[in-house]
């Protein structure tokens, strides 16, 4: 099903006329031509923080009430978000099925282009039925080019389970930025490689995708400051990590740290409270409950005179 939206018209199919003799260039002076082109991804992505915001707004609250943040894409786009929901889990401690990541083609099309499966957008509606996609989750689709049947057929399936859409595209104005509820539309300008989406477009979807779930997560309470004090201590790095981060926001030496961790089974936030506000574990636990898990407004109201 081609969309009015023609390839050749395609603002990711232009040709590039600053890369147009980029075969006869030395190695370096290629390199080089690369490395200014990238530099307009992100003044590009600057120019749509205010739909990013809104979008990490609506997220947080589908994910508050019981939802579910599903990215679905197709090629570079679709492994973006794979990648991007991948990454929840071990950083946040999130739940696997809480943030979740579909491409078309399947398991198979992470690794190898799975052809034709793109253009059929009942694969996508196939592929949300498997994971009982409802009204309470956010659908984020994913396509360069803001045309891609597949996406289109995942977001008008999630508009009939009355879901909240976000589009994030490289294409302002196209069917998919249209169909969403939060279209997210960087333009970094034409590909070195005239149509090669992986390179700015990709970088700029990535950087996207990186603000959607790093927000959300910010606003779920699962950063203290700067730390990511949900972290899943699931390696010696991340258990080194664990400790840092207690050290580092409760002011205390390492065997404190530790102690603490090990008192609380290596929860960051939980140990950061204990120590700050000199409560044992399950004390703890309890001022971190009543402030929905946020550390700071635990500290706040676990530090006021009763």
């Amino acid at each position: 099903m081609e969309s009015v939206y023609e390839i050749n018209s395609l603002p990711t199919e232009q040709p590039n006329p600053l890369t147009a003799q980029i075969d006869t260039l030395s190695t370096l002076e290629m390199v080089e031509l690369i490395n200014r082109e990238d530099q307009k991804v992100a003044p590009a992505v600057a120019a749509v923080t205010g739909q990013i915001a809104a979008a990490i707004d609506l997220i947080t609250d589908r994910l508050s009430n019981g939802g579910r943040l599903i990215y679905i894409g197709c090629g570079t786009s679709g492994r973006l978000g794979i990648l991007d929901a991948v990454e929840c889990p071990p950083t946040f401690s999130t739940d696997p099925q809480l943030v979740q990541g579909l491409i078309a083609g399947g398991r198979e099309a992470i690794f190898r282009a799975v052809e034709g499966a793109e253009d059929d957008p009942r694969l996508a509606c196939s592929d949300l039925e498997a994971i009982s996609f409802n009204s309470s989750d956010v659908l984020v689709g994913i396509a360069a080019s803001g045309r891609t049947p597949y996406v289109l057929g995942a977001m008008g399936y999630a508009r009939e389970k009355g879901a909240a859409i976000i589009g994030v595209t490289c294409a302002p104005g196209s069917p998919i930025d249209h169909a969403a509820d939060i279209g997210i539309a960087p333009t970094p300008g034409p590909e070195v490689i005239a149509g090669s989406t992986r390179m700015k477009s990709g970088t700029a979807q990535k950087m996207v995708l990186n603000m959607l779930s790093t927000g959300a997560m910010i606003r779920l309470g699962k950063v203290y400051g700067n730390r990511m004090v949900d972290v899943k201590p699931s390696n010696q790095k991340l258990i080194r990590r664990c400790i840092r981060i207690v050290c580092e926001a409760a002011g205390a030496p390492e065997d404190e740290a530790v102690a603490a961790l090990e008192a609380c089974s290596y929860r960051c936030k939980q140990a950061i409270v204990m120590l700050l506000l000199q409560l044992d574990a399950d004390a703890a636990a309890l001022v971190l409950a009543n402030a929905k898990g946020r550390v700071a407004e635990a500290l706040a109201t676990g530090a006021e005179p009763c």
